[in-house]
């Protein structure tokens, strides 16, 4: 049956199976919050933006990611919020703000530039606060709208303009109005079932007048064509009521038209300019409103690509200057006769899908395939919103640096190498990422061994492989046999074999191999498809207007699995729905769709997961919505292929466990057999007893296609690669194996990750960089710990607890101690490798604002323990040294040695400022008694106690001073400055003392030494003297 979208580190785990269960039978992945993913990026190509809107002085902007959700900036576009992470689709095709109340906004969902990846919606949304929460208003069948056109008068009138699919026929299209605020809809504007609203505009003056293009289109997995008899210009003057059709008759181009942008001039709102797609392109011009229609340019390229982009936009304040959006934003200034170009290829990327324009015509948001630009001058010049991560990925790698490093390729955007983490302050930045290769990007994978090299490839098979540190990119495609045309899909399928190094499969109707890193190749599969003549026809596709880009190339492999268990098992799936495995390295092939069960037949195959637990078994998923079939499909099979099972249809007895939209991609976890992650349209999903039940990853990872997910073999982080949001790293998901197996124990104890001690260097460039620059969060330093509390049934259970976290050395000697509140669920903290120091004293410098007194401890191995209430665990914990430098343990304990040392003065330092500080709080207190009347004949006793008081005063200023000063002093005058040079130095290496650095400590030692013994003395000759005075003079003193 079909269905649309409207259906359907240390870890420490303190739980019992009761408290953690979902109402399901599984974990309750809800109490996972802890591990929420990080995003990485990138942003520095952003991605695909259909929709933009702004307040009317541009300070509040609201952009529609393609496949993204909804973004907000109220600063005029330095920083961007996500405002739609938590709704049930991603993908954007209009947003409206209220031209009464700014807080009102309307969002349509799914995009309206139909290529073969866009993305799809389910109706109309709003808020009411400015994004904070959202409504649901229907048209959930409509699947991709073009506009929301709202009444400037009536916030409770609104017009949606619904293109409908593009993969089929539905009756939920054209026009829709509602005059009661979105609570009921009805349609206005229907054509027939292959037709949709492309565009819609409103006359500003008299919102009762509105021209709408409809756009009759089909797109299927082989073949794409615009234009039909369903496409045209409809005007109305009753608000929806009634509609006319406009046709060559009224000065539109004669026969079958396509897609029709349409623009309206605000300053003249009888002025529409139409961009109307048809056997000659054209830009029309009316001059009353949409009623007639005159031609003012046909030149070829007035509308070069029209299925992809066809806005027409009008300034404000001049109805003859007119803006196209096309693969460059042009400009025109005379009507639309002739266009100039106002933002080229090489400002800003092409490919132009959304604009707004302020009322005084100056500011203009431009939105493209590579996200926003803003421009304040009227396009003379534009700066480029670096902040938005929008990145539509395909596929995603790993390759084993330190820290390990993320590869995919992006739609429309090249292919690209970026960093899990960096040892830097400031978080991942976009400079971080590197180009590996241009074009639209997909598979993209590191070669194991060598890691300046990589190979990346573009639509229809053009496989480079990468130097990318040097930026050689050399073309490895496979050649082309005599007498065969080689058929590449749009993204053809890549693997690296995961047992021979320098071993590439690549995939076209055949399955390629190089043993040389593509330098030479062979055939090792007869075709592997359908080859069906009637979907090989992708050199005539487009309909009215040619576009034959690979987008349509068909009966291609997709997806390439080479089994990392049974050395010759290679697994392959095609966009017709073939499954193929060969257990002989290629010699024979076995077609195994037949056994897959409620598969409808030649169903899109974009993902195999050869199993690395069991021999025969093969995870597969499948995607049939290019034929408007939103059925998720996945399943596994344990005797190569023989049989399979559904994982994505549990018992129709329950309503829980099964995952929503198509699927994508599905990651078998490497140690856990039962942890399965699923990628779908709509998510990340996750499965702990292999796929019977699934439920929806919402912890940092929001609602947005997820394409490629990847587990790291080393360190057990999962990459998730999503088309719209960039990627995202969850760190160690060691806690989520065997997650169903937990115990009743209170604490339970898993294997505790490796941490690096890593030096932490400042980032690149800019070191202060306000709020418009792109920064990820970066993994904490130091060593993750993970653990769970559950419910041991105290009534106080629901109040924060303590846990107390040690570090113990070797010699079971405690280095550390420190409290955290926990609750029920996962908890995480960092211990940041380094060990408590002697120095506890209320010191403000700014060394130990940061925490300076403590000491990094030196690489070995460790005993963390976790006290929480009577239950004790304890686990080992190894920290590795810094990979890019040469470990020298002898070394390192030197630099210990003399660090502890110098620890140790200040300790004693510590120690003698308490001591003084004690000594004038007890004299402040005598003198405060000295002034009473009846103690006039101790005036000497006085003196000497102000006197003392003084002195001690004076020598703990010269240790560090209090802060009660004015100004800026001396600061490296005090006694601790003196000593702290020694620390400082040695802060600034874990290299052994160099003779400088013993020089310095001598220094510092001198320094301390004599402060020492005058310390003492004052103690013996003043300090004691000056109480035992006061004691005999009867003063209450209270030391």
């Amino acid at each position: 049956m079909r269905s649309s979208i409207l259906g359907c580190c240390c870890v420490v785990l303190l739980s019992t199976v009761s408290s953690f269960a979902q109402n399901g039978g599984g974990p309750d992945v809800a109490r996972l919050e802890a591990m929420a993913a990080r995003v990485i990026g990138p942003a520095g190509m952003s991605g695909r933006v259909a929709a933009v809107d702004a307040t009317p002085d541009g300070k509040v902007i609201w952009v529609g990611a393609a496949t993204g959700g909804v973004w907000k900036s109220t600063g005029g576009g330095a920083r961007w919020t996500p405002v739609f992470d938590d709704q049930p689709v991603s993908s954007i095709g209009a947003v409206a703000i209220d031209p009464h109340t700014p807080d009102v906004v309307w969002v349509g969902t799914g995009e309206g530039n139909p290529r073969n990846s866009a993305g799809v919606g389910n109706g109309v949304y709003r808020t009411r606060d400015a994004g904070r929460t959202w409504d649901h208003l229907g048209l959930i069948g409509t699947e991709k709208i073009t506009r929301v056109v709202l009444h400037p008068r009536n916030p409770e009138v609104a017009y949606v303009a619904a293109l409908g699919s593009s993969w089929g026929e539905n009756r939920e299209r054209g026009v829709y109005r509602t005059r009661d605020g979105g609570r009921t809809w009805k349609q206005v504007l229907f054509v027939d079932a292959k037709t949709g609203a492309a565009d819609l505009v409103m006359d500003p003056r008299n919102p009762d007048r509105l021209v709408c293009a409809m756009w009759e289109h089909r797109r299927l997995p082989w073949h794409f064509h615009s234009g039909g008899p369903g496409s045209g210009i409809w005007a109305t003057r009753d608000g929806g009521e009634t509609w006319q059709r406009r046709t060559s008759e009224d000065g539109l181009p004669k026969g079958e038209l396509g897609r029709i942008g349409l623009g309206v001039a605000a300053s003249s709102p009888n002025v529409v300019y139409a961009l109307v797609e048809a056997e000659r392109s054209a830009l029309h011009r009316s001059n009353d409103g949409g009623e007639t229609w005159k031609k003012v340019n046909d030149d070829r390229g007035v509308n070069p690509r029209p299925f992809y982009y066809a806005d027409i936009r009008v300034d404000p304040t001049n109805e003859n200057r007119v803006y196209r959006l096309a693969s460059l934003l042009d400009v025109s200034h005379d009507g639309g006769r002739t266009f100039e170009t106002v933002l080229p290829f090489a400002r800003v990327h092409p490919d132009h899908h959304a604009m707004w324009i302020s009322d005084n015509g100056q500011m203009l948001i431009n939105g493209s395939d590579g996200g926003i630009a803003i421009s304040r001058d009227r396009g003379g010049s534009w700066r480029f919103v670096e902040n938005l991560p929008l990145a539509q990925f395909y596929h995603v790698a790993t390759d084993d640096s330190v820290p390990f490093n993320v590869y995919g390729g992006l739609q429309d955007n090249g292919s690209w190498r970026g960093p899990s983490r960096v040892f830097e302050n400031g978080g991942i930045r976009n400079h971080h990422w590197r180009e590996v290769g241009f074009g639209d990007g997909f598979g993209t994978v590191p070669v194991r061994g060598q890691d300046a090299l990589a190979f990346c490839m573009s639509q229809g098979g053009n496989l480079m492989r990468s130097a990318w540190r040097t930026g050689e990119r050399r073309n490895v495609r496979p050649p082309t046999p005599a007498g065969v045309d080689l058929r590449f899909a749009w993204n053809a399928g890549i693997a690296l074999d995961p047992r021979h190094d320098g071993t590439l499969y690549y995939g076209s109707q055949f399955v390629h191999r190089s043993t040389d890193l593509g330098d030479s190749w062979s055939i090792i599969s007869t075709d592997l498809t359908t080859n069906d003549p009637a979907k090989l026809k992708q050199s005539e596709s487009g309909g009215l207007t040619r576009d034959v880009t690979a987008a349509e190339n068909h009966c291609c492999v997709l997806t390439i699995a080479p089994s990392s268990r049974e050395e010759r098992v290679i697994w392959t799936g095609s966009d017709d729905g073939q499954v193929n495995v060969t257990r002989d390295a290629g010699e024979q092939w076995t077609n195994v769709t037949s056994a897959i069960q409620g598969l409808p037949p030649q169903t899109w195959c974009p993902h195999v997961e050869a199993s690395c637990h069991s021999d025969g078994r093969a995870y597969v998923v499948f995607d049939d919505h290019r034929r408007a079939n939103h059925t998720t499909y996945v399943y596994v099979t344990e005797d190569h292929g023989t049989s399979w099972k559904s994982l994505a249809n549990p018992p129709a007895s329950t309503s829980v466990g099964r995952p929503w939209g198509f699927a994508h991609v599905i990651e078998e976890d490497p140690v856990d057999q039962n942890l399965l992650w699923l990628g779908t349209e709509f998510g990340l999903w996750v499965s702990f007893d292999r796929g019977g039940q699934w439920t929806k990853w919402t912890h940092g990872v929001p609602t947005a296609p997820v394409r490629a997910i990847h587990t790291h073999d080393r360190d057990h982080d999962l990459v998730v690669a999503t088309h719209g949001r960039g990627a995202f790293v969850i760190d160690d998901i060691r806690p989520l194996r065997k997650l169903r197996d937990a115990t009743d124990a209170r604490i339970r104890l898993s294997p505790v990750p490796p941490a690096v001690q890593a030096r932490i260097r400042q980032p690149d460039g800019t070191r202060f960089t306000g709020d418009a620059m792109f920064k990820a969060k970066n993994r904490p330093n130091g060593a993750l710990i993970s653990f769970f509390v559950g419910d041991d049934s105290d009534p106080k259970k629901d109040e924060k607890e303590k846990l107390k976290v040690r570090i113990r050395d070797g010699k079971d000697e405690q280095l550390r101690e420190w409290s955290v509140d926990v609750d029920l669920g996962l908890n995480r903290v960092t211990w940041d490798l380094r060990r408590d120091g002697e120095s506890k004293s209320d010191d403000t410098s700014s060394e130990r604002r940061r925490g300076g007194n403590r000491l990094p401890v030196v690489p070995g191995t460790y005993t963390l323990e976790l006290a929480l209430g009577d239950f004790v665990v304890r686990g080992p914990v190894q920290v590795l040294p810094d990979p890019r430098v040469p470990h020298d343990a002898e070394a390192r304990r030197q630099h210990a040695e003399a660090l502890a040392t110098v620890d140790g003065w200040n300790a004693r330092l510590t120690k003698a400022v308490d001591t003084l500080k004690d000594a004038v709080a007890d004299l402040d207190l005598a003198l405060g008694l000295l002034k009473d009347p009846a103690t006039d004949g101790l005036k000497a006793l006085k003196k000497d106690v102000q006197r003392v008081r003084d002195t001690a005063t004076s020598l703990r200023d010269e240790v560090s001073h209090s802060g009660e000063r004015q100004g800026i002093f001396d600061r490296g005058a005090s006694i601790r400055s003196k000593v702290g040079r020694a620390r400082r130095r040695l802060g600034s290496t874990w290299g052994a003392p160099s003779a400088s650095d013993r020089a310095v400590m001598k220094t510092s030692k001198a320094v301390f030494d004599g402060f020492l013994t005058r310390f003492e003395a004052f103690k013996k000759q003043e300090l004691a003297p000056i109480r035992r005075r006061v004691h005999e003079a009867r003063l209450p003193l209270i030391r």
